[in-house]
């Protein structure tokens, strides 16, 4: 078949085909085929546009990489020049424009110390290159070798799906099947007090998780190559949100006991929480930071980890000596994907992004407070224009519902019809507005959240 005659392929072949051979990431796919799911085929502005001209408004930013929206006339402009130039040459061994320039542009916005950028291509690859880059660094460093074999790392946590990133991961339900290929680590409990343990309050539960990660960075830290942790949300357990001065806590044990602390926010970076990055809302400069989902305003598949000079010496010396990091992914540094980049960096000051995101925050509290009355509504957890809405069959008892009804995507069906995407986390309904959505939009996908919400629970009340 030639490519015009792709081209002109009905909707329903193109259906036939999707449910033929392509295999969806994190879907059922046996639900998936009979759900008719849109075929997204344009988008404009913040909304996506199926095969049939159907608009819906795109509450999770494209799995919550979109930044100012779909066609952006700038990063589309920044993406045809340098298509005009080349679209992509290898960085082992050579350079290229943009992937200079896009490293200066990270490292002028990111905390400060962080001045040497390592690119790959997915969230997933970005911690994978920190995992390995602080176990090197530690047999290389210049004050002598040390044999640090593990990783602390915080329960609930989701960093990517790479052996590695699963490893120092505490998803069961995505990680329980591969237990036995991955290597262990040491875990400290997740300082989110939704529900504490039996004999523990609120304020008890959290005492004990500030306490139990000084306790295992003191017993543990001659053998911790590094801790990882995704700081202020950890987004994929349901949008948990830390305590403030957690991250600013593990900051200074990390700095007492000399373990390199790995920034994972891949999903909470450029601007989700508020700021430009999370670790600034504590004022925290990791020794790793890692980027991915937003690095590209949403556009192509760009990831790097920032580090320090000090991480970055270790790794000097004499081609004989191996002290190289033999690292690389075939894409690293995409031209294409770095013009992009460099143009959403570019917007963020002219169009204000940050102030969007802190007007448009207040407006989402606003709109969803009557939801904290809702009968099936536990709790509301927000930072910034991160948002999960745990619903239950029983506020007080905090009974959940049963999940073979797969509320949270009934509420996602719910919403399609209403001409709006949103993906759900189990019974967890997440909106994650894109950071440069007007406040009039993100108004809407919260009253559409709220009438979906209502919909789906009185139906199995």
């Amino acid at each position: 078949m030639s490519s015009s005659e792709f081209q002109s392929v009905s909707a329903e072949t193109l259906r036939a085909w999707d449910n033929e051979h392509v295999w969806h990431p994190f879907t059922p796919m046996s639900a998936y085929v009979q759900e008719h799911s849109p075929i997204i085929v344009s988008g404009e502005g913040f909304d996506l546009i199926d095969e049939a001209g159907r608009r819906y408004l795109d509450g999770i930013s494209s799995l919550w990489c979109n930044v100012h929206g779909h066609s952006v006339p700038e990063i589309d402009a920044a993406v045809r020049e340098q298509l005009g130039k080349v679209a992509h040459t290898t960085l082992l061994g050579l350079s290229s424009e943009p992937s200079i320039r896009l490293a200066r542009g990270l490292v002028q916005r990111a905390p400060s110390g962080l001045s040497k950028v390592f690119f790959s291509d997915s969230g997933a690859t970005t911690v994978e290159v920190a995992l390995k880059m602080a176990y090197q660094y530690h047999r290389q460093k210049p004050d002598g070798p040390e044999d640090r074999d593990t990783f602390l790392c915080v329960g609930n946590a989701y960093h990517g799906d790479t052996l590695g990133t699963v490893s120092v991961g505490g998803i069961e339900l995505f990680h329980r099947c591969y237990k036995h290929l991955l290597f262990p680590t040491i875990v400290c409990p997740s300082p989110v007090a939704t529900r504490v343990p039996q004999g523990q309050t609120r304020e008890t539960w959290l005492q004990f998780c500030f306490d139990e990660v000084a306790r295992l960075m003191k017993e543990n830290h001659q053998r911790l190559a590094g801790f990882v942790m995704e700081p202020i949300v950890q987004g994929a357990a349901g949008i948990l949100v830390h305590p403030h001065g957690f991250l600013r806590h593990v900051r200074a044990l990390c700095t007492q006991y000399d373990v390199p602390l790995i920034a994972d926010e891949v999903a909470v970076g450029f601007g989700r929480t508020g700021a430009m990055f999370a670790c600034e809302q504590e004022s925290v400069s990791p020794d790793f930071m890692c980027l991915a989902k937003g690095i590209s305003g949403g556009y192509l598949p760009v990831a790097a980890t920032l580090t320090t000079e000090r991480i970055f010496n270790a790794f000097l010396g004499e081609p004989w000596q191996g002290r190289t990091f033999f690292h690389g992914h075939t894409y690293t540094g995409n031209a294409l994907g770095c013009a992009a980049g460099l143009a959403s960096l570019e917007l963020f000051e002219k169009n204000r992004v940050l102030e969007n995101v802190a007007a448009c925050s207040q407006l989402v509290r606003e709109k969803l407070s009557p939801l904290w009355q809702h009968p099936h509504v536990l709790e509301i957890r927000q930072q910034g224009l991160m948002i999960g809405i745990e619903m239950v069959r029983d506020r007080e008892t905090q009974e959940p519902f049963d999940t073979l009804l797969r509320l949270g995507h009934q509420v996602t069906l719910a919403a399609r019809r209403r001409g709006v995407i949103i993906r759900p986390l189990g019974d967890v309904v997440v909106l994650m507005p894109a950071p440069g959505m007007p406040a009039a939009l993100v108004g809407r996908l919260c009253d559409v959240a709220i009438e979906c919400i209502e919909e789906v629970t009185k139906s199995v009340a």
